[in-house]
């Protein structure tokens, strides 16, 4: 089943787009993340140029989260008010990474910042939690885990502190408010929800309560991509509203597909099989920045 994407300007198997959102889809509901750091390199390694491919899986994170939200809502594991300081941030960082979007554009090089920011990152998250999962899976936090500081040393010494109750926190607003720029940014550039940073952040940098990380991330996820996608719209014009229609279909279903493994499935086991996969497709657009590609020009919308 062939579809024709006009702003990506090629023919692609509508089939296999729709699976690839199902991933999506399973991807959010198994651990609150927009899933879009596999999807845009996922569309980038079948063609789709890596300016739409950002701009439209940031544009279809957006209905990947809204399911994940409004399940985890009704069991009271989203926080509100936090959630409101990281999306003011993460608006504040779309535009800022709008601009940088724009700018690397204009000198030729947007496609080499993509694939290279994928790589580090890529990287880095996926060692880090093949890692973690590697040690619990061995028993080497099993029965004798410290106790984990409930936020870091330099979100204490920020000032004018606020009290986010469902978080169990009392930090300064500054705190979320800096990691939610970060994650406007790479939204932005990358068409990342940027769960897979919010995540990690919320926990270990914040010292927010487990229970409510994953329902806050997708809570921020959601509005960040709505207004990284009205940038896009309204400055690279680079979304394809029927590559993103594709994906939806898949990723609507895969978020309940997605919460119902989560609560059967063995964690550690799950976080491993992510973090091989987020290495593999690490280590495949580090080998795309050393050769040739069979298109060496990319046109870009206007």
């Amino acid at each position: 089943m062939d579809v024709y994407l006009p702003i990506a300007n090629l023919s692609v198997n509508g089939l296999w787009i729709v699976l690839l959102g199902g991933l999506t889809g399973i991807l959010s509901g198994l651990f609150g993340v927009g899933g879009g750091f596999l999807t845009t390199p996922l569309l980038i390694f079948y063609g789709v140029p890596p300016t739409v491919a950002a701009a439209s899986a940031s544009t279809q994170v957006t209905g990947a989260s809204v399911t994940g939200v409004i399940a985890h809502s009704g069991r009271r594991g989203v926080d509100y008010r936090m959630g409101a300081v990281m999306v003011a941030g993460g608006v504040l960082g779309s535009g800022v990474g709008a601009v940088l979007f724009r700018f690397f554009r204009s000198i030729g090089q947007i496609d080499v910042v993509i694939s290279a920011l994928y790589v580090v990152l890529l990287g880095t998250i996926g060692l880090l939690m093949a890692k973690e999962s590697m040690q619990v899976l061995r028993g080497g936090g099993a029965g004798k885990q410290a106790p984990r500081r409930r936020h870091h040393p330099l979100v204490a010494s920020l000032p004018m502190r606020w009290r986010f109750y469902r978080s169990g926190l009392y930090i300064s607003p500054l705190a979320p408010l800096i990691v939610g720029v970060v994650v406007g940014i790479l939204t932005m550039l990358m068409g990342v929800g940027g769960g897979f940073i919010l995540v990690p952040a919320m926990l270990y940098i914040l010292g927010m309560s487990a229970n409510v990380v994953v329902g806050t991330s997708l809570f921020n996820i959601l509005f960040v991509t709505m207004a990284t996608t009205m940038m896009h719209s309204l400055t690279t014009k680079a979304v394809d509203i029927v590559l993103v229609f594709l994906l939806l279909i898949g990723s609507v279903t895969g978020a309940q597909i997605g919460s119902q493994i989560a609560v059967r499935a063995k964690p550690e086991i799950l976080r491993l099989i992510l973090a091989a996969t987020v290495l593999i497709i690490a280590f495949r657009m580090f080998l795309g920045l050393f050769y040739q590609p069979d298109e060496i020009y990319t046109l870009y919308p206007l």
